[in-house]
């Protein structure tokens, strides 16, 4: 196998929790060998070392390995992050940001790709989840101002049946190159995915509410109360078996 030498080395470094020695092997690489070398390597990494290195993110600094991810590989490595159990989503919300709103990217394929796996609503989910009573009031009124929001939850069909109304806001409004552009995207251009995340979404808060873990929730009319409320905090995902663990 290819660079096989240099695989090795940048999982050992992983394995040993130098990420910084990590991303400077590929860096080097890249700099050395061109950045079809970097990609060649990066396609044959186990998803959960692609995101040991990506969820360090600085945006103080370009990131090659950011900038070479495709959405398929970058999609793979989020769906895998809640394993961390990152309370705060800061990690998930900064790789997210750094990636999906690059230069030149196609965020809605990113968006896309990250819908198309198992688990993807689930970490949109994450990632909007300090934000859920804007969410709900953007799903609800077009708008992310909560203060013309009733707190009254718009259903699933009405949200389907509304699926393609006109904004009322620009996405040029709106492009912070951060949850408000993500959640403008997922409405106005893939809103079933939109939906399927909200759904997610409306479970974890009414998780929080009852002090529950989001799949301790048994099913019913899925309503809860929007009204003056972010969550602030997030419930632990359940961890993954230790085979596909990205610690």
């Amino acid at each position: 196998m290819k660079h096989l030498a240099l695989i090795e080395k940048t999982q050992s470094l992983i394995a040993a929790g130098d990420i910084v020695g990590a991303e400077s092997a590929l860096v080097e690489l890249a700099d050395a060998q061109g950045d079809g070398a970097l990609m060649e390597v990066l396609t044959q990494l186990p998803a959960k070392d692609v995101l040991a290195i990506i969820r360090e993110y600085d945006n103080s600094k370009a990131s090659i390995i950011n900038l070479m991810l495709t959405p398929e590989q970058f999609a793979r490595a989020v769906v895998i992050e809640k394993q961390y159990r990152d309370l705060t989503r800061s990690h998930l919300r900064g790789m997210m940001n750094s990636v999906i709103f690059r230069d030149g990217a196609d965020s809605l394929a990113f968006l896309t790709a990250i819908g198309d796996l198992e688990g993807g609503s689930e970490a949109l989910a994450d990632y909007f989840e300090e934000k859920w009573s804007r969410i709900e009031a953007f799903a609800r009124t077009g708008i992310f101002d909560t203060v013309e929001d009733d707190g009254e939850m718009i259903l699933e069909d009405d949200l389907r049946a509304n699926a393609w109304a006109r904004p009322r806001v620009e996405l040029d409004e709106v492009a912070d190159q951060d949850w408000m552009q993500a959640a403008w995207l997922l409405r106005h251009e893939l809103p079933d995915l939109f939906i399927e995340m909200l759904v997610v979404l409306r479970a974890k808060a009414r998780a929080f509410e009852l002090g529950l873990a989001a799949d301790e929730l048994e099913d019913d009319d899925g309503k809860v109360e929007t009204r003056d409320t972010d969550l602030g905090k997030a419930t632990p995902a359940a961890r993954e078996s230790d085979e596909e663990s990205a610690i």
